[in-house]
């Protein structure tokens, strides 16, 4: 027979099923399976390096730009993640932006839920009940995300394959293009919102492109893989300080 947990369907009191011990364990086994994960694709790359001409220098300086880049990302959802913790406690939070990163399309899939049940996320109509549905939609959305990245990733292999078989300079030209357009989509989607994301972007963009020139100019190595990072923050930074001192373009 399985105990019944403590918790009032009609209590705003968020946080005493929020933090339930059985989220913490579960919240610890995700990050676990991610540690592995990480550990294996680790071990893979350098069994695979030397078959594909990569030297054990070059194989460092990719896992430390990989590393450097991913500080000004993280810290984005970080942040983020400190505003959710009231309205989904510490274990879901952790265990969702572990496995997607996404803190937006994790709070509007919470939001979707809730309006579901005539609620809104914070405020008097947020109760125990409304808040397992919420997380419930969370986690269901997250499994999407993984069910279509199982499903689509050897879909995906066999079209690598037949592309490379009749022209292998095209996978070496697709996913630039890939990824030029989608960080072009979501620069040009933060454009027409407020004079402070405009002034963002353009700074940000303007720092990438001056670490770029410095590192190109005086060939400092470092700063390729440093750029992506000093970008994100310094446009963070500028960010914040536009909207905490009101000084927006314009005002």
């Amino acid at each position: 027979m399985i105990p019944s947990l403590p918790g009032d369907p009609g209590s705003t009191d968020i946080l005493t099923i929020a933090n339930l011990p059985i989220l913490w364990i579960l919240a610890v086994g995700v990050f676990a399976a991610i540690i592995l994960q990480t550990v294996l694709y680790v071990r893979a790359a350098r069994i695979a390096a030397p078959a594909a001409g990569i030297s054990s220098a070059e194989l460092k300086t990719s896992f430390r730009a990989g590393a450097v880049a991913a500080i000004g990302p993280s810290l984005a959802v970080v942040l983020v993640s400190v505003a959710l913790l009231s309205l989904f406690g510490t274990p879901a939070v952790l265990v969702r932006v572990g496995l997607v990163g996404s803190a937006a399309t994790e709070t509007a899939s919470a939001s979707i839920a809730a309006a579901t049940m005539g609620a809104a996320l914070g405020d008097a109509s947020y109760t125990q009940s409304v808040f397992a549905v919420a997380f419930m939609a969370m986690s269901l959305s997250g499994a999407m995300w993984m069910i279509a990245t199982l499903v689509l990733t050897p879909l995906l292999r066999r079209g690598d394959s037949r592309l490379r078989s009749v022209n292998p300079a095209l996978m070496a030209i697709i996913p630039a293009a890939a990824l030029l357009g989608a960080f072009a989509s979501l620069g040009i989607g933060e454009l027409g919102k407020t004079p402070v994301h405009i002034l963002t972007v353009l700074t940000s963009a303007a720092v990438m492109g001056m670490c770029l020139f410095i590192a190109h100019r005086f060939n400092v190595a470092w700063l390729r893989e440093w750029g992506l990072g000093f970008s994100i923050v310094i446009g963070l930074f500028v960010a914040y300080t536009l909207h905490t001192t009101g000084l927006t373009p314009g005002a």
